[in-house]
């Protein structure tokens, strides 16, 4: 299937090469973009006139009916007829004038313009081949995937090529598969659009590239979970619960050149008197990975059958939501999460990290993915760390609360806080914070150790054993370095 042949894409790119988001700013300021992110569109329907960039930005950003004269113009060398022929642009309203209506979505992923079904300002499907645009899982993807030069690179799921137009800018080779003959339709049009070199191949996850390994791999995958019915694309994987991500994770170290990583989105079960993260540790294979999956939502089943309902347009239909929430009561499940999962092919055991962080850290992603697996690699045993020198990262602060009591303020809570990277916050007692108090990079750990155990008039190896699993979870967790 193609939308438009060759040469027709390669007109239609040309029309397009000016309508990006760094000429929308510069024409219109970034205040009145910033205000059009958020659905106001008053400073840009002001702004806009019947020149080529006006039309677009009225057609494809704001999502109203323009004079057909003014869309042929801006379209220009590919053709009004063109246009209605494949969909990019629909006949306006029947209301006497002459007028088309955007029929695709176009959106901007950096200095690359992507077309879809998703049509501005709208979310979730319009039919269940609907292929959709850049939203909020993709952009996270995208904040997730290293940037480093790789050979080779692959796409599971592609819809319309969002991932694989920016694995292109970095990968010598990239590969996208998807199920959808209209998705990759659109991957392939994009790419032409972009000017990209992508191999497309279709078929179902894993399949089209059975056999061959990648240097890195993405996947933004339809990972929706028990849903009744025929079901969506772009959504619904067709395994049984959250059986896609568990297919992915078990397929990681075959797919995987030595060294590479993988990056994917998930949804897992949070099922009755069982841990959602032994749940995902046990997707993985026994060797050759080092896995952080991080749970950034969860959502009761009510709320994500209402939630994929809205998606999909169908929050009418009680009967679905019903079949849907008796699925999740049968199988026991109190919750769904939302998360991603990281992965590096490495020698030796595999080693599953599982954690929720719902708090807002600081971007991209991809730092922190890479911050996880560096100090993964560290050796942390208790010999290691008895000779380190260690410091308190940048960042860290103690932060403490306090009562007031007969004497004055009574100290009843301390607590290390970062103000970058991860963020996390850390409970210290009165021990820990004046281990780290010492923790400038210049003392061997031994010392800092020998000298508290005479504080405290206690045993230095016993002092050790206590301390040891705090210190190591402390540099797991960034607080030393």
């Amino acid at each position: 299937m193609r939308l438009l042949q060759t040469d027709a894409a390669a007109r239609l790119g040309e029309a397009l090469r000016g309508f990006r988001r760094a000429a929308l700013s510069a024409v219109h300021g970034p205040e009145a973009l910033a205000a059009a992110d958020r659905g106001d569109y008053r400073a840009l329907l002001a702004q806009c006139g019947d020149d080529p960039h006006g039309v677009l930005t009225r057609l494809f950003t704001v999502g109203v009916p323009v004079p057909a004269a003014d869309a042929a113009n801006a379209l220009a060398p590919f053709t009004l007829d063109e246009a209605l022929g494949c969909g990019l642009l629909i006949p306006g309203p029947l209301d006497g004038t002459d007028t088309v209506a955007a029929g695709w979505g176009a959106q901007f992923d950096g200095d690359r313009l992507l077309l879809s079904d998703q049509l501005p300002n709208t979310t979730g499907g319009r039919t269940r081949e609907h292929v959709l645009g850049v939203g909020g899982a993709s952009n996270l993807l995208l904040d997730l995937t290293p940037r480093e030069p790789v050979a080779s690179a692959l796409d599971l799921g592609t819809g319309c090529g969002v991932q694989a137009l920016a694995l292109a800018a970095h990968a010598e080779r990239v590969t996208a598969t998807d199920l959808s003959e209209r998705a990759l339709a659109f991957a392939a049009l994009n790419a032409v659009v972009n000017g990209a070199d992508l191999e497309l191949l279709q078929g179902d996850l894993l399949a089209p590239v059975a056999g061959r390994t990648f240097d890195l791999v993405v996947a933004n995958p339809p990972f929706v979970i028990g849903t009744p019915g025929s079901g969506w694309t772009y959504r619904d994987g067709g395994r049984d619960a959250d059986g896609i991500a568990a297919e992915l994770a078990a397929a990681s170290t075959a797919l995987l050149n030595p060294g590479g990583t993988m990056r994917f989105l998930a949804n897992w079960l949070h099922r009755k008197g069982e841990d959602w993260s032994e749940r995902v540790a046990g997707w993985f294979p026994d060797e050759g990975v080092r896995v952080w999956a991080v749970e950034r939502e969860v959502l009761d089943p009510l709320d994500y059958v209402r939630t994929w309902q809205r998606d999909s347009g169908e929050s009418h239909d009680a009967e679905q939501a019903a079949a849907w929430l008796d699925w999740f009561a049968a199988n026991e499940v109190e919750a769904v999460g939302f998360g991603f999962i990281a992965v590096r092919r490495v020698d030796g055991a595999a080693e599953v990290v599982c954690e929720e962080a719902r708090h807002a850290v600081a971007t991209p992603w991809r730092d922190r993915v890479a911050d996880h697996f560096a100090v993964r690699a560290r050796p942390l045993s208790p010999e290691d760390l008895w000779t380190a020198r260690l410091r308190v990262a940048p960042g860290t602060v103690l932060q403490q609360s306090a009562v007031l009591g007969e004497e004055g303020w009574d100290v009843d809570r301390q607590w290390l806080q970062q103000a970058d990277g991860m963020r996390y916050a850390e409970e210290a007692d009165p021990l820990v914070v004046a281990f780290l108090g010492a923790c400038d990079g210049t003392a061997e750990v031994r010392l800092q150790v020998q000298l508290l155990a005479d504080t405290y008039g206690a045993e230095t190896p016993l002092l050790y054993a206590q301390l040891y699993p705090v210190i190591r979870r402390l540099i797991e967790r960034g607080f030393l370095v």
